[in-house]
């Protein structure tokens, strides 16, 4: 009796081989994800680097100055690309 509660719990346990094809889904999933976040983060970095004080990128800094502030001067026209 305790053989046959011992193959159940292997076989239908937290851990079991049931499980296994869902864990495997789930790790794929999260190895998207984390994916996509480590693209989000490189580019966070690199939008920090080009924003640092000592040497800030003009084409960067002048885009959030119009999109932040609405500074635009009186003869250019705003085209907002998504």
């Amino acid at each position: 009796m305790c053989l046959l509660a011992m193959a159940g719990f292997v076989i239908t346990g937290p851990s079991g081989v049931l499980t296994w094809a869902e864990q495997t889904r789930l790790l794929e999933a999260r190895n998207k994800e984390l994916a996509q976040l480590r693209i989000e983060r490189d580019e966070l970095r690199n939008r920090v680097a080009l924003l640092n004080p000592s040497h800030a990128d003009p084409d960067l800094t002048g885009e959030l100055l119009r999109s932040h502030l609405n500074v635009v001067h009186p003869d250019e026209m705003v085209m907002l690309l998504k």
